[in-house]
């Protein structure tokens, strides 16, 4: 469809014939033919426009026209045979995806999202185009992603020479990233008021209200600044929040901080390397799945008969390979093995935080179905050494993939049919 409707554009737009004269006034026209696609001059123009801003908003000597205008043209060549791909392979974004990525364009801001939005198209942005560029990046990611990761294999055996090296050093070292909130007290304004202001945030905050969400609705004279200070070694952290940040568990916040006129709020987004400690849950359960045979609240009646019988004295682990239909436990007697934070759905999660050890719960549902569970016993766990593993796998995984990703771009633009007009 999107080709056909281009086409048309472009036979209609491009040979507009007066009735009366032979007049022709060309408006747009296919510059390239891309497999099944095509790539129109409007669509080149609007991207140099774009790539020419880039470049002078950092400063940088644009290269020759003819170059830009070569160079741009191949990207939208590769974004076509990407986006084509897509399509091919069913990729579709759903809404809540595309509200997410711009909460955390938001957050990296130091904005909610509402404000994201606001303070974009007060500059003339459109939160329309805006969604459309996300949603086309987020497409052409999952594509490189499904072809590009499958031709790379990280070995036991890199990783440990890896890990052995100063680079690998560097990188298991503690680090931290850090929301920073700066709240700059003027002259004219009553510090000890200001200092009050600051404290009451500080108890929202505790109360359970999002962090982004209070310090955002700030107003004048309380306008904070700051955002995202990025990932950073304990030696970087700035000399402020250098003796906090080592203490904070991830996902907590640290102030008000007071420094001269000033007020510090900081929140760690995340928390890399040093010591790695986390609470696991050895967990058994039975899933009954709602069917065309089985209604919802017929699966509720069979899990709470089921926990009833496990109570009189039946062996959990039977009923489990007799009932439950999570394939992946259920021969295994419905264990789970050691859990920890964020393997389990919340509802799950939730569940298995507070079971009293060797209790079964009530049944509860997921989006699964239906749910009982036993927790077995409960430990503190150091995971050190397999999180610095990952983290080195990780960082190799990525130097691999940048050499794949260029390797497979040529692969799949020599495949192409492109056709430059």
């Amino acid at each position: 469809m999107k080709q056909l409707v281009k086409l048309a554009a472009g036979l209609a737009l491009g040979c507009a014939i007066s009735s009366a004269q032979a007049a022709v006034e060309i408006l747009d026209k296919v510059i390239a033919v891309v497999d099944d696609d095509v790539i129109m001059e409007s669509e080149l123009q609007e991207r140099l426009v774009v790539v020419k801003n880039n470049i002078a908003s950092r400063g940088l000597e644009a290269p020759p026209e003819d170059a830009l205008v070569r160079e741009t043209l191949d990207r939208l060549v590769l974004e076509s045979i990407q986006l084509q791909k897509g399509v091919r392979y069913g990729i579709r974004i759903e809404d809540q995806q595309l509200a997410a990525a711009v909460g955390r364009l938001a957050s990296q801001n130091g904005l909610t999202p509402q404000q994201f939005v606001d303070q974009l198209e007060q500059s003339g942005g459109s939160y329309g185009e805006l969604l459309a560029n996300i949603e086309r990046e987020m497409i052409i990611q999952r594509v490189q992603g499904g072809n590009v990761n499958q031709r790379i294999d990280i070995t036991t055996a890199e990783i440990d020479a890896f890990i052995n090296t100063e680079e690998g050093q560097q990188l298991i070292q503690p680090a931290y990233r850090l929301i920073h909130a700066r709240l700059d007290i003027s002259d004219e304004t009553d510090l000890d008021t200001a200092r009050t202001y600051v404290e009451d945030l500080a108890k929202k905050i505790n109360a359970g209200e999002e962090f982004n969400e209070v310090i955002g609705a700030s107003t004048e004279p309380y306008q904070f600044k700051g955002g995202d200070l990025g990932i950073r070694p304990e030696a970087d952290l700035p000399s402020l929040f250098a003796p906090i940040a080592p203490n904070m568990e991830q996902g907590s916040f640290a102030g008000p901080i007071e420094n001269g006129r000033s007020f510090h709020f900081i929140y760690l987004l995340e928390k890399r390397g040093g010591t790695q400690i986390i609470p696991q849950t050895s967990v058994r359960h039975i899933l009954i799945k709602p069917s065309e045979i089985l209604t919802n609240e017929q699966a509720q009646e069979l899990a709470a008969e089921l926990r009833q019988r496990a109570l009189n004295g039946e062996d959990f682990a039977d009923l489990a390979r007799e009932y439950s239909e999570d394939i992946g436990s259920a021969q295994e007697g419905g264990d789970l093995g050691w859990a920890g934070p964020g393997q389990m759905v919340p509802v799950f999660e939730e569940q298995m935080s507070t079971a009293e050890l060797n209790a079964i719960t009530e049944p509860f549902q997921s989006q699964f179905g239906w749910h009982i569970l036993q927790v077995l016993d409960r430990r503190d766990q150091d995971v050190t050494q397999i999180v610095n593993r990952n983290r080195a796998q990780d960082f190799l995984h990525n130097q691999k993939y940048q050499e794949e990703l260029e390797a497979w771009l040529q692969q799949i633009r020599d495949e192409a049919f492109v056709d430059i007009k």
